[in-house]
């Protein structure tokens, strides 16, 4: 039997009980029931008027491209940029690129605030509105906001419950950890995903609601409901049990921590910001900025009006893929211990290059037929009894337009479990992802997607 050191956080008896008794909690808690929140949240959507448009880059209002880089930048010099990414690297099949992407320096705030509600543990959240969500309206943490929006820089309304998250602390902190966002459209983003327990009486806003630990499992279910932000700061909460893999794994901790170290220091990268006029293989028209043979995404520009928002419309640009993505973590169990099969996977964007990825992470129809992902056809042929999650989640709809995953939870067979890895590959426990993820910017934000799925078919009954 193999041992490895215990590492990471260890959380208080209380608040792993609360958590366990949350996750029981599943038709109705102090806010509306699990079977009515659809019609809840279309209610929300009827109370506010919404509308999303296309329009040329000329019909910016505030945005302009800079010259002589022709990067795309608001006027106040906040918010966001478009500039173009120029990589090099001997780490996978291409070993040279350039795309647009997104640099927006800030360090956001992604939180969650929770409340012991007659004796259950309920999370404060929000149907918030974001101009690239395929239905717009999905289920938001309590504050999700840039410090340009908290600090008012568009001159709107102040964002509700900020000074839970932001300034003297003013409840319990449960988790506090930077996470980083998609390396692949964002240049070293990273967020503060924040989850606070407070004992105030919190003002009721109709755009808000209570919901137990066990209904956002249940939500998680469903397609395009609860969004990404959600996502990534319920991956952060403490484990609801001790399970077996707290001590156990198939490869100790010290060696995890060295495979990822091993993937971050022996390849070669150069990354560079680069003008985004003149990009080698994209072109820009009047309405977008594309690849030359089709691929991969857009950028494209929106007008936006939204009734429930700090400001109640704007313009800008938003970056737009092409086709359905998938992400999934192939599953087995080693001596009764959960593992995941993970990826150490390069991205141009990423603050520190490599992260814990899944499995498989990608969008087919990028590939042709024979440079297909490794893995993929093994999670896409995958016979129903083998999948024990599958959902189709937004990506995050404030900087993406319809940039939709397939998110799957597969059961392994026996012979792959006992196949040498290739490289870039390793099995981690479950309890090991959770402890990577608890120490920031080292698990990818699909991979923590797929932890809080993950959970919520894992809870304890």
């Amino acid at each position: 039997m193999r041992t490895g050191p215990r590492t990471g956080p260890r959380w208080d008896r209380r608040t792993t009980d609360l958590l366990a008794r949350s996750a029981l909690v599943t038709e109705r808690g102090a806010g509306p029931a699990t079977a009515e929140f659809a019609d809840w949240l279309a209610d929300r959507g009827r109370e506010h008027a919404f509308r999303v448009r296309r329009i040329d880059f000329a019909e910016l209002k505030g945005w302009h491209f800079r010259q002589p880089t022709g990067n795309l930048a608001h006027q106040s010099g906040r918010f966001f940029t478009v500039e173009g990414l120029r990589v090099r690297t001997s780490a996978g099949s291409f070993p040279e690129w350039h795309q647009p992407i997104i640099r927006q320096p800030e360090v956001g705030i992604l939180g969650i605030l929770a409340k012991e509600i007659d004796g259950v543990l309920h999370f404060l959240m929000q149907a918030k509105m974001e101009p690239g969500n395929p239905n717009l309206l999905q289920l938001s943490p309590t504050v999700q906001a840039t410090r340009s929006n908290y600090t008012r820089v568009h001159r709107g309304a102040p964002v509700r419950y900020v000074e839970y998250f932001a300034g003297p602390r003013q409840g319990r902190i449960l988790a506090d950890v930077l996470q980083s966002e998609h390396g692949s459209w964002f240049y070293r983003k990273h967020n503060r995903n924040m989850i606070v327990e407070t004992r105030d009486e919190v003002p009721p806003h109709p755009d808000f609601c209570w919901l137990t630990l066990g209904q956002l499992y249940d939500l998680l279910r469903r397609d395009n409901t609860v969004n990404m932000d959600s996502r990534t700061v319920l991956s952060s909460l403490p484990p609801l049990a001790e399970l077996p893999d707290s001590r156990l794994a198939l490869t100790p901790d010290a060696e995890v921590l060295s495979w990822l170290t091993e993937h971050r220091s022996t390849q070669d990268w150069t990354i560079e910001l680069c003008p985004l006029t003149g990009l080698p293989g994209w072109v820009r028209t009047e309405r977008e900025i594309s690849r030359e043979d089709g691929r991969f995404f857009d950028v494209v520009a929106v007008a936006v009006e939204a009734g429930n928002r700090e400001v109640p419309s704007w313009t800008q640009p938003l970056i737009e893929p092409h086709g359905e993505g998938v992400a999934a973590f192939l599953l087995h169990e080693f001596d009764g211990v959960p593992h995941v099969l993970a990826h150490a996977r390069m991205e141009g964007g990423l603050p520190l290059v490599v992260e814990v990825a899944p499995t498989v992470q990608c969008v087919p129809a990028n590939y042709p037929e024979d440079r297909r992902p490794r893995y993929l056809d093994e999670v896409l042929s995958a016979p129903p009894a083998r999948i024990r999650y599958s959902a189709v989640h937004a990506e995050e709809g404030g900087r993406f337009r319809n940039a939709v995953s397939r998110y799957l939870l597969v059961e392994s067979d026996g012979a792959l479990a006992a196949e040498p890895l290739p490289p870039g590959y390793a099995w981690l426990s479950v309890r090991q992802l959770e402890r990577l993820t608890s120490a920031g910017l080292s698990v990818n934000v699909q991979a923590r997607t797929l932890l809080a799925c993950l959970r919520s078919v894992a809870r304890p009954s």
